[in-house]
């Protein structure tokens, strides 16, 4: 499964303004109903074909919970929830984890997973980013600004180099932004 060559994507999606959930985590906003007619719409083979890329998601409890409440899209693929709480689960795809994250990455994911998908919590994605994890960013920002709520960027303490590598346009009003991480 795993190649010479492993890759992290922090993967958030965003109001305009920066936030990730409404002040009381309300993520209902999530749903466009704009329509911007020159973007681009995936069909269903596209998308099934591209999360099939996707080996492994790593999350925060409170993205793990969200996705629960949501309907879990993440199916039977393998995902490593970081918690200091004591979470319980019935899918075998899911563990649990609160110890080092540099270890968790470093040592247990790339040398087992090519394409580390991490997908949620404003505090892992600091971590992520100060710890020199990732090596894109991902950021699908919604049509929308929510002047409050949980920042997805909330003061990540470091200056980092970004490159950007793609954007794209959906019907639905959502701009995807792709950045490679810079190295030192």
């Amino acid at each position: 499964m795993k190649t010479a060559h492993s890759k992290v994507t922090i993967h958030m999606v965003s109001s305009l303004d920066g936030y990730i959930a409404k002040k009381n985590n309300d993520v209902s906003w999530l749903q466009s109903s704009d329509h911007f007619e020159k973007g681009i719409t995936l069909s269903d083979q596209q998308i099934e074909a591209f999360i099939k890329k996707i080996d492994c998601y790593v999350m925060g409890s409170k993205t793990y919970e969200m996705a629960l409440e949501l309907g879990w899209p993440y199916g039977n693929t393998p995902v490593i929830v970081i918690t200091n709480r004591n979470l319980q689960t019935e899918k075998e795809n899911i563990r649990f984890y609160s110890g080092n994250l540099e270890d968790l990455v470093n040592k247990k994911l790339k040398p087992k997973f090519e394409n580390i998908w991490m997908v949620g919590g404003a505090m892992l994605t600091k971590a992520f980013i100060n710890f020199k994890l990732a090596n894109e960013i991902i950021v699908s920002i919604m049509p929308i600004l929510l002047g409050g709520g949980t920042l997805f960027f909330d003061q990540v303490g470091i200056e980092q180099q970004l490159h950007l590598k793609d954007v794209k346009a959906y019907k639905d009003g959502m701009v995807e932004l792709c950045y490679e991480i810079l190295k030192d």
